[in-house]
């Protein structure tokens, strides 16, 4: 239950700095090199209503990913030291260049010293992770499906909604077949140290991939609908960015863009920046968007996917430790899940 060195305060502290520089350095750029005059035509003529809109339709997505956590992890716990947790996670996922890993570290450590039994956090955090991501997945295959067929109007060729569709399937479908296969493949019993934390690691991992079938099948609202808002109201964020500047594309090429440019996310830097940003920018490019109203939505999008969870989290993550430094071990109600599971 040791907190992790990256969650030090200091270290925390430099990571907002840079973003923070990072940010003046993005603006500096924008406001003063040749090329992108339309990009600060299109921030100068923003309607700041679709931007207000935006954030809050970003808080709107941190609520989705707050309701997907309790309901993953145990519906025993309060809300409130479930929001603490989930949220100081998400400005984790923003800080540490961690690619996704940083945040659930530190659901680990909150949880561990909140009381939770180590095998449920370990199984679950699988889970949790899968059942996050599943829904981009889901949403490639049917957005690409429902262009194909014409169900969703687009000028997109057919291999490039068909193609992605297709290698999402292939994952999910690798993702099911995954826990036969590391059972089969675990070291068996006995051996040394190292041979035994590869057979746990996969039992765990197989663990977690069955929990996170089970929980999406009768997890109800809270973990399938919560995974499913996290997800929907940031791709309306997006949408609410190409509203205040202009230019946005049609439904079906933001939908593809989004699922598609967000892979970039995957990149081990803080906040997936660059990675993401990149990402996003060049699907719509390929998707038919012109450049500049691309860059000012995409750019404005990132503020609010960054900004408000770092923000919230921090705020969060101060609150979490004050919480847990009362000992009053929140989740140890929790205890008996990982046996009963």
């Amino acid at each position: 239950a040791r907190m992790p060195a990256a969650l030090d305060a200091r270290h925390l502290g430099r990571r907002i700095a840079q973003l923070v520089v990072l940010g003046a350095v993005s603006l500096l750029a924008i406001s003063t090199l040749p090329g992108l005059g339309e990009v600060r035509e299109r921030f100068a003529g923003a309607d700041p209503a679709w931007l207000v809109l935006a954030a809050g339709l970003e808080a709107a997505s941190m609520l989705g990913f707050v309701a997907a956590f309790r309901g993953v992890f145990c519906r025993r716990m309060g809300w409130g030291f479930s929001a603490q947790v989930a949220v100081s996670e998400q400005a984790a996922n923003v800080l540490l260049p961690a690619g996704g890993a940083g945040g659930l570290a530190l659901g680990a450590w909150a949880l561990s010293r909140g009381g939770m039994a180590t095998g449920h956090i370990a199984r679950r955090s699988v889970a949790f992770w899968l059942v996050t991501s599943s829904a981009n997945f889901v949403a490639v295959v049917a957005v690409g499906v429902a262009v194909a067929t014409g169900a969703l109007p687009s000028d997109v060729s057919l291999w490039l909604a068909l193609g992605p569709a297709a290698l999402a399937t292939v994952a999910i479908a690798a993702v099911l077949a995954l826990p036969g296969v590391l059972r089969r493949r675990a070291p068996g019993h006995g051996g040394g140290d190292r041979r035994r934390k590869v057979r746990a690691a996969a039992h765990t991992a197989a663990d977690g991939v069955e929990d996170a079938v089970r929980l999406l099948r009768t997890g109800g609202a809270l973990v399938a609908g919560g995974a499913l808002a996290y997800m929907t109201f940031d791709i309306a964020v997006l949408g609410a960015t190409f509203a205040a500047f202009g230019g946005a594309p049609p439904v079906a090429d933001l939908l593809l863009a989004y699922l598609l440019g967000q892979l970039g996310g995957l990149i081990p830097v803080p906040g997936g920046i660059g990675g993401t940003d990149g990402g996003l920018v060049a699907a719509l490019v390929l998707f038919g968007t012109p450049l500049a109203p691309a860059a000012a939505a995409v750019l404005a999008y990132r503020v609010f996917q960054l900004g408000l969870p770092a923000a919230a989290g921090t705020v969060a993550f101060a609150t979490l430790r004050r919480t847990l430094s009362r000992d009053a071990r929140p989740a140890a109600r929790c205890a008996p899940l990982a046996e009963a599971a």
